[in-house]
């Protein structure tokens, strides 16, 4: 059996495993903010084990891998549950400000974008409590260390990710709410984005509160860091703004209204005469069919039109007609995000719209889809 070709992976990321088929991996910034990890433990490394030197980087380079491998399971389960209702996931990603589970496919109902992400904090929140129950088993050093660091960092990410803001956790289990009372996957998103770019504001407010809250004279590393997180969750709220809004737009896009009025013709027909008959009757695509009338191929308007007139007499109409593979078969009256994925999985310049019975409705043609797509923009 011939080896199975290796998946694309982003530029600067690196493979280091698979879970459940989907590869784990770690981009290049994620090494960067490990030493850098392992320079802000190494101090309290030290005084909690004094004289080790420089193993103290060690033991901060340790506990960062430790810290990454608590992401990974809060990754990891989010892309068991996204297989267990049906979705791939084609990879889990670790990086400077976490991980990222790549879910190929939006969720079909509110509970399962609820499960989806909910699942996520949910591990992280249980690593932290494991890591609580067990400390007190564990005697003075660097292991009880890397524990409370582990408890510590997992509650609080578990925690921080149910925000209710978009693109965290919580922003899809708000989504999920909101679509589940309003029937509206367009309002949960706009809602949750909202929320998102308020929590943004409020990232970057942070060191002040914490002066205000806490007494604490809030230093350069506190404000670079809010301004990181902020800057994430507003490119990230905005940018599920900005889907929510084509994908309002594209709920516009119904296959029938789009239709091509379409002559059905013998695929044996002269490409001539099939071209006359489609002019006489206003048809704007043609179909070839078989003696008994099934459809086997659509008729390509790009090659007609390269097609000298000279030789149409000559040609049957079948030469300038592709195939009707599935994929190329619509219902009449698919539309919306239906619709552009399934263009998307067959990419064609024409697509045969058939009625519930089988009978022929018409024809869409791609750049009538980009047309109406564009013109709803306006």
């Amino acid at each position: 059996m011939p080896d199975t070709p290796p998946r694309d992976r982003p530029p600067g990321t690196f493979k280091v495993g698979s879970i459940a088929g989907s590869d784990v991996l770690v981009t290049s910034s994620w090494f960067l903010v490990a030493g850098l990890i392992a320079v802000i433990v190494a101090p309290a490394a030290e005084s909690v084990q004094p004289g080790i030197g420089v193993w103290k980087y060690v033991a901060g380079l340790a506990f960062a891998i430790i810290l990454y491998l608590s992401i990974l399971i809060h990754e990891a389960s989010h892309a068991l549950v996204a297989r267990r209702y049906g979705f791939p996931v084609s990879s889990i990603t670790l990086h400077f400000l976490g991980g990222m589970t790549a879910i190929e496919g939006e969720a079909r109902r509110p509970r399962q974008e609820f499960f989806i992400a909910v699942v996520g904090p949910l591990s992280s929140i249980a690593v932290g409590l494991v890591a609580l129950a067990v400390r007190g088993f564990i005697p003075e050093g660097l292991l009880l260390m890397a524990v409370d660091g582990l408890a510590g960092a997992n509650l609080l990410v578990g925690v921080l990710n149910l925000v209710p803001g978009l693109p965290l956790d919580g922003g899809r289990v708000l989504k999920s709410l909101v679509w589940g009372a309003t029937g509206s996957v367009h309002r949960g998103t706009i809602v949750a984005g909202w929320v998102g770019r308020v929590a943004a504001v409020a990232a970057m407010g942070w060191p002040f509160a914490q002066q205000a809250l806490f007494g604490q004279e809030p230093d350069v590393l506190d404000f670079v860091l809010a301004f990181v997180v902020a800057a994430f969750l507003w490119s990230g709220a905005s940018a599920s703004l900005a889907g929510a809004r084509i994908r309002g737009r594209m709920a516009h896009l119904v296959a029938r209204d789009l239709a091509r009025r379409t002559l059905a013709v013998p695929d044996d027909l002269p490409l001539a005469e099939a071209v006359r008959r489609a002019q006489d009757a206003s048809a704007g695509s043609i179909v070839t069919v078989t003696g008994s009338g099934v459809p086997v191929g659509i008729v390509s308007e790009a090659a007609v039109a390269a097609t000298p007139e000279d030789r149409r007499p000559w040609l049957a109409v079948s030469t300038v007609a592709r195939t009707l593979d599935d994929g190329l078969r619509l219902p009449v009256a698919i539309g919306g995000e239906d619709l552009v994925r399934a263009l998307s999985a067959t990419p064609a310049a024409e697509y045969l719209l058939l009625e519930p019975d089988g009978s022929i409705y018409g024809v869409l043609v791609t750049a009538d889809v980009d047309r109406a797509f564009r013109e709803s923009a306006d």
